[in-house]
């Protein structure tokens, strides 16, 4: 009968096409200067107080400086060294027209390319960022391992459809390197889904917003505990702005820098600001990190 059928609106895509061609990978690469990099802003302190994620609402204190091995640490600098430095970097991306930054870790993959960080690191208020790149072992500036241009980003459904919360997960796929693979150069840290609730963990990042600056790698520890106003979980951490993207690790080896990536930094509440959130690494975690690798 004519009429019968019903036209169903198409989902919006999860996957972003970013940097595909050399043309484009260039001017990506170029774009992100070490003064365009240090100027850019956590992209917390670019939302409205509505849109406020990770760090955004934290108020501003002095970090505690916590060495590593002393273990539950509420945020200090890194510096033990190991495989964690060459594997956690920074996110740069233009949101909204201005220069933003994240964080993110290089995990081991198909591909050999895959990134794993926050979904609002990669897509916000219904647009994926551009100009997206991936800095390991950033360093005021200094790019030790290169600029790794994204050839695609992706973002769980649940954060593409309604940027709800609970689904805060993103990844990117990056382009070779002088004809290198990412996790070839840097390395690539495990990652697991699934996992039971309330165990040790360690978080890092590279938080940009008071009193941090961005130039350094911070971490947090402590044991994880069920999360507020959503299904995820919590930490003790005083990392802020900058930070949202940054893996949290259990079985954390401090002496090697090697863990297996289980969350990452997503938001924070004003009123309890020496807490950090991340998602639960569930099912949908996992189709995403499976899709990415074999993008």
């Amino acid at each position: 009968m004519a009429g019968a059928t019903t036209a169903t609106a198409a989902s919006p895509s999860t996957t972003h096409q970013a940097a595909i061609t050399k043309s484009q990978q260039a001017q990506v690469a170029g774009f992100w200067t070490p003064e365009r990099m240090r100027s850019a802003v956590p992209i917390d302190q670019l939302l409205t107080p509505k849109q406020r994620l990770s760090g955004g609402t934290v108020a501003a204190g002095q970090p505690t400086t916590v060495a590593p091995s002393a273990f539950p640490s509420g945020g200090g600098a890194w510096t033990s060294g190991g495989k964690i430095v060459s594997t956690e970097g920074r996110v740069f991306f233009t949101y909204t027209g201005r220069t933003a930054s994240c964080s993110g870790t290089a995990v081991t993959s198909g591909n050999k390319s895959t990134v794993v960080t926050a979904g609002h690191c990669v897509k916000l208020d219904g647009a994926f960022h551009t100009n997206w790149v991936f800095v390991p072992a950033y360093n005021n500036g200094a790019t030790p391992y290169g600029t790794w241009t994204a050839k695609k980003t992706y973002a769980t459904p649940q954060w593409v459809a309604s940027e709800d919360i609970n689904y805060d997960v993103g990844a990117a796929v990056v382009n070779p390197l002088s004809g290198a693979s990412l996790t070839d150069v840097v390395g690539g840290q495990g990652i697991a889904f699934n996992q039971a609730r309330g165990q040790n963990m360690y978080a890092f990042g590279y938080p940009a917003a008071a009193p941090y600056d961005g130039t350094k790698l911070v971490y947090c520890s402590g044991k994880v505990f069920n999360a507020f106003i959503s299904d995820g979980i919590g930490m003790t951490c005083d990392m802020t702005g900058g930070a949202s993207g940054g893996g949290w690790f259990l079985q954390f080896s401090e002496s090697t820098g090697v863990g297996i990536v289980n969350s990452v930094n997503s938001y924070k509440i004003n009123l309890i600001p020496t807490w950090m959130f991340g998602p639960y690494f569930g099912a949908d975690a996992q189709n995403l990190y499976n899709t990415a690798q074999a993008g």
